[in-house]
């Protein structure tokens, strides 16, 4: 469907300028073709459920991860990326609905180098530190049906960002042959997910060196209450009415709070000043929506807003809007273009 068309990558670094950008085009373009089943000449990687303690939330958690095909043969150590789940979504999604794993043997089979792929549960809490304090009571009583079960839902210290960035990362690197170090570490989402890919990306640069953004809320101060207003051109007021009354905007208010300072804290372009401000090495940055998607105007501003501060982005749109058909088709591009950035010798 988009044979043909032209690919640009954004590289951050000199040593990355030249020395992936060939590699990383083909494998991006490759990723393109059709998936049109497993053939029994493709080795298949192996998925396993776990779980792991979290005592930035006080409760257990799960996480699916995604095994290459070489690692029960091999003595290797491999280079790991997180896929984050969206909104009333969970650990198994990327797997069941998002075909990851089929896709990861076919990038595999087709030349790109391995890695690990873990895919932790975070709930509905936007993948970072609420600004509310937990009604434990409250949260039990209103589980939703897709969230499973209550006691891992309704956490008793909502710290999502050190969550993944403590607690699953270094259970990932104990219990697996990882190379664990932020040159072979990455970071990935869609929707709720690709906001706290860029979160943790930005919060944390010591541990992700890139992040890919599916369909990802990158422009949260759209959705803030007044007092932090500040809407992109271009955005419809349906979609301001439809999705900051609905489940989505009743979560964002739970988790981001009434305090203009804390929208502002969490906001990706603000994370971008901050991390820049203390000398961070920033990660590389990908992004892309589809042309029918409710964020995209909010996506086109973040975009611009990079640009506007000389910070590399690799931005691309795309027919489509925000569900499964899209992010099944475009994952293959972000495994593709973290590989040729973490998966280095």
């Amino acid at each position: 469907m988009h044979r043909g068309r032209q690919v640009t990558v954004a590289l951050r670094t000199r040593e990355q300028r030249g020395r992936r950008g060939l590699a990383t085009v083909a494998l991006v373009l490759a990723s393109l073709l059709p998936i049109t089943g497993r053939a029994q000449t493709v080795p298949a990687g192996r998925v396993v459920t776990d779980s792991l303690w979290s005592y930035a939330l006080g409760t257990y958690k799960h996480a699916v991860v995604y095994l290459p095909p070489s690692y029960d043969q091999s003595s290797a150590r491999y280079p790991v990326t997180y896929y984050l789940h969206g909104f009333s979504g969970d650990e198994t999604n990327w797997v069941k609905a998002g075909h990851l794993a089929t896709s990861m043997d076919t990038l595999v089979a087709r030349g790109m180098r391995e890695m690990i792929v873990v895919m932790p549960d975070g709930d509905d809490a936007w993948w970072m530190t609420s600004e509310m304090l937990p009604d434990m009571a409250g949260c039990l009583r209103t589980v939703p049906k897709y969230a499973g079960d209550p006691s891992t839902f309704c956490v008793p210290w909502p710290h999502y960002d050190d969550y993944v960035n403590y607690d699953v990362v270094r259970w990932v690197d104990a219990k697996f042959r990882t190379k664990a170090d932020r040159a072979h570490r990455g970071i990935a989402g869609l929707s709720m997910g690709g906001y706290g890919a860029f979160l943790l990306a930005l919060e944390f640069p010591e541990t992700f060196s890139a992040a890919a953004s599916h369909s990802g809320v990158l422009w949260p101060l759209e959705w803030a209450p007044e007092g932090v207003l500040n809407r992109p051109a271009g955005t419809p007021d349906s979609t301001w009415t439809r999705i900051w009354g609905n489940a989505v905007g009743k979560s964002m208010r739970s988790v981001f709070g009434k305090d203009t300072i804390a929208w502002y804290a969490r906001d990706p372009v603000h994370l971008v000043d901050r991390a820049r401000a203390r000398g961070a090495v920033l990660p590389a940055l990908k992004a892309d929506i589809g042309n029918g998607d409710p964020f995209l105007a909010g996506n086109r501003a973040f975009r611009d807003a990079l640009k506007a501060r000389g910070v590399p982005l690799t931005f691309d749109e795309f027919p489509g809007v925000h569900d499964w058909n899209f992010w099944r088709m475009h994952a293959r591009e972000s495994l593709a273009w973290l590989a040729a950035a973490i998966a280095t010798p």
